[in-house]
């Protein structure tokens, strides 16, 4: 399937343009190609209402498409919303070839393959589909389990501790990983502290650029928990919108949080928000930043759990002088 791949890689980076959809809808692309690869038209989706990637892709190509290969990161739909089915469309465009990365898990959209393999068009799938899985891996996993994608990020020192014994915010980890966090901020829709972190941390919870000014998105602020909140908190300045849920149930929240859209949440609440989401199963994966201090009193990162978990550990590395453990929590067999 190598042939594909680089019509695929243009395909994936059309998805992903900064005026594409960051909310309920997948982001795709699509190119339209000869058979020497030449691309005849491309196309992305804007978001909800507007034409989809592939009929975007065939406009552009016009009559050329017909005969061509439709080369598109998810698989087509066949459902009719506000807007027409998108197999439809490739059908009356006479394209011989769709190739695409991800099969759709949706029950109304879904199906789109075998409806063009009716219609006497050769179907592909499978192509670049990891890598066209992280575009929209928060609204996949909404889709399959009906609740968002959670990240817990954590700081810790060598010793397991999140701060020192003063009792108020502690630096635990350095500038190179202060911007990554912010990084992964950007990617997600929803940034969640306890009621503890809001008032002892005051943090801004904000996405922030390189020279410190703020970047053009920013994810909504949750903080859960029954404590009264000063609106004098900096976690309810105008810099973004902020929601307080009087909860710390992790079910509830994830379904206060799938209602509102959300379909990426950061965890990076203390240790006993941490240990509760992860009791709860509903943590997909952990970003452990650990940095090289030792502080020897002070709480540490993670509060009681029911039994122990195990991590696939799928990046390992170094952010400036910090230590990087990124992976996926699974519970251990008996």
């Amino acid at each position: 399937m190598t042939e594909w791949n680089a019509a695929m890689a243009r395909a994936i980076e059309l998805s992903v343009a900064p005026d594409a959809p960051r909310g309920v809808n997948p982001r795709v692309g699509c190119v339209i190609i000869d058979d020497s690869g030449e691309i005849l038209g491309e196309g992305y989706h804007r978001g909800a209402g507007t034409a989809h990637a592939e009929v975007r892709a065939l406009e552009e190509a016009g009559v050329a498409a017909r005969g061509a290969t439709a080369v598109v990161t998810l698989e087509p739909c066949r459902h009719v919303g506000r807007t027409g089915p998108c197999v439809q469309a490739l059908v009356a465009a006479g394209v011989s070839r769709v190739v695409f990365a991800q099969t759709d898990p949706t029950a109304s959209a879904g199906g789109g393959a075998d409806e063009l393999r009716a219609g006497g068009i050769e179907v592909i799938g499978g192509v670049l589909e990891e890598r066209a899985s992280l575009v929209n891996r928060g609204w996949t996993h909404v889709q399959r389990t009906g609740r968002p994608f959670v990240t817990l990020k954590m700081a810790a020192t060598l010793d397991g501790r999140v701060a020192d014994g003063g009792g108020g915010p502690t630096p635990i980890s350095g500038p190179e990983s202060a911007r990554f966090v912010h990084a992964l901020r950007g990617d997600v829709d929803a940034v969640l502290v306890g009621t503890g972190t809001a008032v002892i941390d005051n943090p801004r919870l904000t996405v922030r650029e390189l020279d410190g000014r703020m970047a053009d998105r920013q994810p909504l602020r949750v903080v859960i928990g029954e404590r009264h909140l000063p609106r004098s908190l900096r976690i309810f300045s105008d810099e973004a919108l902020t929601v307080h849920l009087r909860t710390r149930v992790p079910a509830e929240v994830m379904a206060d949080l799938a209602d509102r859209g959300v379909q990426q949440v950061l965890l990076e609440g203390g240790p006993s928000i941490a240990a509760a989401f992860l009791d709860a199963g509903l943590v997909d994966e952990v970003v452990w930043l650990l940095a090289p201090r030792l502080f020897g009193v002070g709480p540490v990162a993670l509060g009681p759990m029911s039994g122990p978990l195990l991590v696939d550990v799928r990046e390992f590395g170094r952010i400036g002088d910090d230590v990087l453990v990124r992976g996926a929590p699974r519970t251990p067999a008996p």
